[in-house]
């Protein structure tokens, strides 16, 4: 079989697993990554005066013991077992996460937890068909009480906009299979054994993989990997355009940190870029309707104001919800309990405070000076320092962390799709920009691995849209679970 020849556009999780395994499998692969330093997307770890930041925080768990092999293959002794350890903070006090039955109780009073059961046995009785919207689908899981209290100001900071707006399907992706129920259940009698067991609920794990350098150390590994089995990562190389040829292959057209300007041809092209700026990259440019898509879809950026402090008020947590509407910050990290090997001093800490923005809004066009003093005030408002415990301070934009998932984002995703398939075959997406689609890392690579086995094998075995689909949603004949229960789609029969 003649090797064919991929292009890679984005050197995120998606885009390095595939160029790995692509690699690997005889393929000659190029991947194109605009960023001059780092690789891993929303997935690298920054590095500031030895601190080192994890954007956006990344839990190594999954369900899929395939993908579980990939991390170890790639890190081995160098992936940590760590603690979770997560809270919300709500009107001034603490609730642990996983729920605490006993504390939720006493932080909230005989009345409000009365006020909160009786909201649930309602929603039990009498739920919200269909559920259409965020606040729908929580209300339904957990009554609207306390949906109000712990999901809805954190989830409206996140997302700039209503829960009423924001699709359902958001809410199954990211606490699919939990119920107050559940949760109650779990509080009272804690898991024990095997954490990847296929009833593990992610949302209530108790442990998790983490590198010990932080995430970025994973795909700064799975880059040597592809370069090692003769694969090419060009780091500060933009693309700017791809051109589909008549013979089939696509041109891609990138411009070096330099500033020259190249093109180079391809069989395949696989993109993990924003689907709205890859339509628009697209030569010839597709229809009208198709461009009009991509135009409708829209993207939620955060920065990261990450703060060395003197840790007088020490907290153990990974993260915390910040279900406080009095504050802007949305939730903060504490970079040392992710790893402490992140930490060059063992006397300091580094929290990371996370505010969640539109690309060219009053937040993300502060000055970094601006945001630091932001930070040091809302932390001190907090508790969770006191006044001159904060020594430094460097702030880490992200744009485009989150595709929107608005009312109306499926059916743009779709009109999309529709047209690759048809007149693309050979133009591949993966990972959660490149499909639009909330997906974890696990998920992520999941589609990476689907797509490089069907360029492989010269067919299209595999629907990769069929990765993390929600049953309740989506019910899908091809899709079966792993081993572990994990869900992925099967290969094509025939």
């Amino acid at each position: 079989m003649q090797r064919q020849k991929v292009g890679i556009i984005g050197a995120g999780p998606a885009g390095l697993t595939a160029s790995w395994k692509l690699s690997e499998g005889g393929a000659d692969v190029t991947v194109f990554e605009a960023d001059t330093k780092y690789v891993g997307g929303i997935a690298r770890t920054v590095e500031y005066k030895g601190f080192r930041f994890d954007i956006g925080g990344h839990r190594f768990f999954s369900k899929s013991q395939e993908v579980e092999a990939l991390w170890e293959d790639l890190l081995g002794n160098d992936l940590l077992t760590r603690p979770r350890s997560s809270r919300i903070m709500y009107d001034g006090k603490f609730y642990a996460y996983p729920l605490k039955a006993q504390e939720a109780f006493f932080n909230l009073g005989v009345i409000e937890t009365a006020r909160c059961v009786a909201s649930y046995a309602w929603a039990q009785l009498f739920p919200r068909r269909p559920a259409k919207s965020f606040e729908d689908w929580v209300s339904n899981q957990f009554g609207t009480r306390l949906f109000q209290i712990f999901f809805k100001t954190y989830t409206e900071k996140v997302w700039g906009m209503s829960c009423k707006e924001i699709s359902a399907d958001w809410a199954a992706q990211r606490i699919k299979g939990l119920s107050l129920a559940k949760a109650v259940w779990s509080a009272i009698f804690p898991q024990k054994g095997n954490q990847n067991s296929s009833q593990t609920i992610k949302t209530l794990i108790n442990s998790f993989r983490y590198p010990r350098l932080g995430p970025g150390m994973m795909w700064d590994a799975a880059a040597d990997r592809t370069r090692a089995a003769g694969g090419k990562v060009h780091m500060g190389t933009r693309v700017q355009g791809i051109e589909k040829l008549a013979d089939g292959k696509w041109r891609i057209f990138f411009k070096r940190e330099s500033g020259v300007q190249e093109h180079e041809d391809f069989d395949h092209v696989i993109s993990s870029a924003p689907l709205r700026e890859l339509i628009h990259c697209v030569k010839p440019a597709p229809k009208s309707d198709v461009l009009a898509a991509a135009d409708s879809l829209r993207y939620r950026d955060f920065l990261t104001v990450a703060l060395v402090v003197r840790p007088s008020n020490p907290f153990d947590d990974n993260w915390i919800y910040i279900h406080d509407p009095k504050v802007k910050v949305g939730r903060i990290q504490n970079f040392g309990s992710w790893s402490p090997e992140m930490i060059p001093d063992p006397k300091l800490a580094c929290y990371g405070l996370e505010y969640f923005c539109f690309e060219g809004d009053g937040l993300w066009n502060s000055s970094d000076e601006s945001l630091i003093e932001l930070a040091k005030a809302e932390l001190q408002q907090l508790g969770l320092v006191k006044p001159g415990d904060v020594l430094d301070g460097n702030v880490v934009r992200q744009p485009k962390a989150y595709p929107v998932y608005d009312d109306d984002y499926a059916k743009h995703v779709d009109v999309i799709r529709s047209e690759l398939d048809q007149t693309y075959p050979n133009l591949h997406l993966v990972g959660r920009n490149g499909m639009h689609k909330y997906n974890n890392q696990d998920h992520s690579m999941m589609t990476a691995l689907l797509v490089s086995r069907n360029i492989l094998s010269g067919s299209k075995q595999y629907d990769v849209w069929c990765v993390n689909q929600d049953a309740e949603y989506h019910e899908e004949s091809r899709s079966v679970e792993d081993s572990t229960g994990r869900q992925v789609p099967r290969a094509r029969q025939g």
